[in-house]
């Protein structure tokens, strides 16, 4: 994958953290778990999240262990195809536990993007 497209997918991750967030933002989980609105928003992010970690592939699964990027990758797939079991309770805590693993891994990620774009581009 190019530079450029592993920046713009991790630019789709950290953009749909960011929607996730606003969504949340004063929420608590028992309301959470009644909207069915709120519910089906944040699903839809974070199928888009999964999508971009799935075009991203493995290439950061062994720097960042604490983080299940192979379970994320699928979880778009579950979302699409396994619908009917979701739990909403499940996704609440992956929202408040592991989605801020993922933004500080894709905030790091976009700064060594940036930092290599510029050596590159000084080099020319």
């Amino acid at each position: 994958m190019s530079s450029e497209r592993l920046g713009q997918r991790l630019a789709d991750i950290l953009e749909n953290i960011e929607r996730i967030e606003n969504h949340v933002r004063g929420t608590t989980k028992a309301k959470f778990l009644e909207d069915k609105l709120l519910n089906d928003g944040v699903e839809r992010c974070l199928e888009r999240i999964a999508e971009a970690a799935r075009k991203i592939g493995d290439r950061f699964d062994d720097q960042y262990t604490d983080i299940n990027l192979p379970a994320l990758r699928r979880l778009g797939s579950i979302l699409r195809h396994n619908y009917d079991t979701i739990r909403p309770e499940l996704i609440w805590d992956f929202v408040k536990n592991e989605l801020p693993k993922l933004k500080q891994m894709s905030e790091n990620e976009v700064k060594v993007q940036a930092a290599t774009k510029t050596k590159n581009d000084t080099e020319v």
